[in-house]
């Protein structure tokens, strides 16, 4: 048959041919703008790089070693050896790499995804406490009927298209509002379960409600997660945290984290330390306490912060410390309770990848539904601010939102942000560490780790190398 050339190509029926593309010469390798180095009081060199997640200890023999492959003047591709190890770790990259365009990519891939949804919802806007530094206004109680509906409309109707779904439970106190509770979370988890979509369910609550008998209800409905606050000692605690008819808290929480401790369900809780001025000189104390009840378990971890005017009645009164001081007390109640054996989560590997160290509030999939139906962002703001209320739920399940204000809360800030541009750590926090600092102070919102990074990073050091020596010797914290 005659080859027609407007239907098929004659170099069909052509034998094929070996090419060669031609040997093209590798670029050179050079550190990557995102490392970040610190060495240990006995000469071992500590790496992290924000952009990749990775971290390396190495020994003082090799930190000299180390320091001249990540000289600025780059070396020559290594096809084995300590200089290919970095290269595969990230440390070391391609000459003609663009990192920048890469945390670009790896935001937009996470931001704008559509497969994920989560929600916070407030089980109830009134709390059974009167904290001294609570800045919510306490004008609502429990979930309305008609809104939990809502919500559980909005489920159905998205469930098809999602992978990803987080449920938060947050207040007031959330557990003042166990019937929303109790008719919402084991909706979800069916549902999820339903559509092989994964779901994970959190609980910021004060504890004091947290009986066995309610725990046990929520563990059976995938909320698993808590982060619950003691002020320190029994009376720094009492006097920062009393019930709103005034009573002592304390040892009512206490004994619902010692009975939570005797479940053998996997679960995880915060233990979060408000500290200020006046009650971080004591904590050792409530340190004492925890190591004797709680220690050895892994399901606890502490976490400590510092007490801010959040814009509570109280503000004025409080005894805040400076953001130097604060973050010098953070660190030394951190070592006080590593020397205990007690665990303090994971340091710098928590926050180690793109957007891990982003506030919540910045995920354009991420809405704040409070009792009345209101969709807000942030659960500091809530809705005294116009910023944060970015619309209502309809009794259908869809969600009326003023997309202004939306983008408001989810541009992607750090483009416009010659500070962040030129981070270090802008592949952690992509310069939304909280968003609500930018918009009211014009400033970029930074996490507290960067003020002191080496140090950061010496005792994220410190932690993984005393899990490994309490592993070594058999105990599984």
């Amino acid at each position: 048959m005659p080859l027609n050339i407007l239907q098929q190509s004659p170099h069909d029926f052509e034998a094929p041919r070996e090419e060669n593309a031609g040997s093209l010469p590798s670029p050179r390798w050079r550190p990557s703008r995102y490392n970040v180095r610190a060495t240990t009081d006995d000469g071992r060199l500590v790496l992290w790089n924000t952009l990749k997640g990775s971290m390396s200890v190495f020994n003082p023999e090799q930190a000299e070693m180390i320091k001249s492959l990540l000289r600025k003047s780059g070396l020559d591709p290594q096809p084995d050896g300590l200089a290919k190890y970095l290269f595969d770790r990230g440390f070391l990259i391609q000459e003609d790499t663009n990192e920048y365009r890469q945390v670009q990519l790896a935001f937009g891939q996470q931001h704008y995804r559509t497969d994920a949804l989560e929600l916070i919802l407030l089980a109830s806007e009134d709390c059974n406490f009167r904290c001294t530094y609570c800045y919510e206004k306490f004008a609502r109680g429990t979930m309305q009927p008609w809104v939990r509906d809502a919500v559980k409309k909005l489920l159905e109707r998205r469930i098809k298209s999602l992978k990803f779904l987080n449920l938060s439970w947050f207040g007031g106190e959330p557990l003042y509002g166990l019937p929303a509770i109790e008719d919402l979370a084991p909706f979800a988890l069916q549902l999820a379960r339903d559509n092989d979509v994964v779901m994970k369910s959190n609980m910021t609550t004060n504890g004091y409600l947290l009986t066995p008998e309610t725990a046990d209800k929520l563990l059976s409905w995938g909320i698993n997660s808590f982060k619950i606050t003691i002020d320190g000692r029994p009376e720094d605690h009492n006097c920062s945290r009393p019930t709103r008819d005034g009573r002592e808290t304390f040892w009512t929480i206490f004994e619902n984290l010692k009975s939570l401790r005797r479940l053998s369900e996997d679960f995880s809780v915060e233990l979060r330390t408000n500290f200020d001025r006046n009650n971080h000189k004591h904590v050792s104390g409530f340190l004492d306490l925890v190591q004797r009840d709680l220690g050895g378990d892994s399901r606890f971890k502490l976490a400590f912060n510092a007490v801010g005017r959040w814009g509570g009645d109280n503000d004025e009164q409080l005894d805040v410390c400076g953001k130097e001081e604060a973050e010098r007390v953070r660190f030394d109640l951190r070592r006080e309770a590593m020397k205990r054996g007690l665990n303090i989560g994971k340091g710098l590997k928590e926050v180690s990848g793109v957007g891990t160290g982003a506030c919540y509030a910045a995920r354009p999939y991420n809405f704040l539904i409070g009792a009345s139906g209101k969709i807000m962002k942030c659960t500091i703001s809530l809705d005294t601010q116009d910023a944060n209320v970015l619309g209502q739920i309809s009794p259908d399940g869809h969600l009326d939102i003023d997309r202004n204000k939306l983008a408001l809360w989810t541009e992607p800030a750090f483009e416009s942000d010659n500070r962040c541009k030129k981070c270090v750590v802008l592949p952690s926090c992509v310069g939304v560490f909280c968003p609500l600092v930018r918009m009211e102070e014009n400033r970029s919102p930074c996490m507290p780790s960067r003020l002191h990074l080496k140090k950061a990073l010496l005792e994220t050091h410190d932690i993984v190398a005393g899990r490994s020596r309490r592993l070594t010797q058999g105990n599984p914290q």
